[in-house]
């Protein structure tokens, strides 16, 4: 499969016309990407900015400095309080719009801080997010946050090919998402429910599956992995495993879902009701 070259260029040329870039990195795939497409275009003219909070699973951090290291672009760490918002915390749809605007507070201390060096707001956001519920991005826009990668047309198979080809070692992660859209809509969002959360996915990844997520159901763990990984659960008993684990987290039921891991699958209650 040949490369996107004119999404590359257009790419490029959207980033160097900016001159600087300060890029919301999460150490993901889309923005890992992102960065290093800044750093091919702006050299020393481009930041990455990784926000941490409770959401922000644990061990994430190390990760994006490793990668940012990896990618040659500088790193700055910020911390946002959006657990402090009750907004947030009522965990209604809107949920990703205050995620999002604590960010942008953020971005936008780090870009006063540098004293002007830098006046560009960027985001990892590709052409797949488009059409998804997604509040987050209108936030984004709101406040100016710029998403070159839809304005050049990426897609996640773009995203992953080039950066396979850029030599990058994010290309082939799974995809990820805040902690806090493990949790239901209207499920206040707590750090106990967050922490129980992280350390079931973490359990689930130590023993190799890959595509992972802990819909968190207050005491109930449902479990979505990769269909093609679902056997594995009744291989030499590892459910029983699981199960024991996830209960020690402090889940009282432990199930597996049956359609396996899909992007979004709470908008699914969402979208039921928006049809009906």
């Amino acid at each position: 499969m040949s490369l996107p070259e004119k999404k590359i260029a257009h790419l490029e040329s959207i980033l160097s016309d900016l001159g600087n870039a300060v890029v919301a990195f999460s150490g993901g795939v889309d923005s890992s990407f992102l960065a290093a497409a800044a750093v091919r275009a702006l050299g020393d003219s481009a930041l990455a900015v990784t926000a941490v909070s409770a959401s922000y699973p644990d061990g994430e951090v190390d990760r994006a400095k490793v990668i940012a290291s990896e990618i040659g672009i500088p790193l700055e760490i910020v911390y946002t309080e959006e657990l402090d918002n009750p907004e947030y915390v009522q965990n209604n749809p809107d949920r990703c719009y205050h995620c999002k605007s604590a960010l942008a507070d953020k971005l936008e201390e780090v870009i006063r801080n540098f004293g002007g060096r830098y006046d560009n707001l960027l985001y990892g956001a590709i052409a797949d997010d488009i059409g998804d519920y997604r509040p987050g991005m209108a936030a984004a826009k709101s406040r100016g946050i710029l998403a070159p990668l839809i304005d050049a047309g990426f897609t996640k198979v773009d995203v992953r090919q080039v950066s396979r080809a850029w030599g990058l070692s994010t290309w082939d992660d799974p995809a990820a998402a805040c902690l806090s859209s493990r949790i239901p809509y209207g499920t206040p969002v707590t750090v106990e429910a967050l922490r129980m959360i992280d350390r079931a996915e973490a359990y689930l990844k130590s023993v190799g599956f890959q595509q992972v997520r802990v819909r968190h159901h207050e005491d109930i763990a449902r479990i979505e992995v990769d269909p093609a990984e679902i056997p594995r659960f009744f291989v030499d008993d590892l459910y029983a495993r699981v199960s024991a684990e996830l209960k020690s987290v402090g889940y009282q039921y432990v199930t597996l879902d049956l359609q396996g891991y899909r992007t979004g699958s709470l908008n699914e209650s969402l979208l039921s009701i928006q049809g009906s």
